[in-house]
């Protein structure tokens, strides 16, 4: 019964093993000499001139999240392209409707101003 678990506990060891032996192993072996150029805060190469607690605009989160959306639609797109013979005019019809609904959502967005940068 116990031979049936053995396969995730490698998993689940072998996850382990690539999840914290690089750092335990840059840890060991990485040297350690902070100065206060190391340690200075960059951002994009340059010294941080604002303060990192700062609030952002919500157009920032509004591109965020409509990439993130699109970028689903695409993940979710590969593998219908795949099946779509099997599936047949159904589910067509399904991503049809599935695109048609994040097209307005789109122009929805577009159209109140949300991508535009001032």
């Amino acid at each position: 019964m116990l031979e049936n678990y053995f396969p995730v506990l490698l998993f689940v060891i072998v996850g382990l093993l690539v999840g914290i032996g690089p750092m335990i192993l840059g840890w060991l072996v990485a040297p350690n000499h902070p100065d206060s150029e190391k340690l200075s805060p960059y951002e994009c190469g340059f010294e941080a001139f604002e303060d990192a607690r700062m609030k952002f605009d919500v157009r920032y989160y509004l591109v965020a999240i409509l990439f993130i959306l699109f970028d689903l639609e695409i993940a979710f797109l590969f593998p219908w392209a795949i099946v779509l013979e099997e599936i047949g005019l159904f589910g067509y019809l399904a991503m049809v409707l599935f695109l048609a609904i994040l097209v307005v959502g789109f122009v929805y967005e577009w159209k109140k101003g949300a991508l535009e940068w001032e």
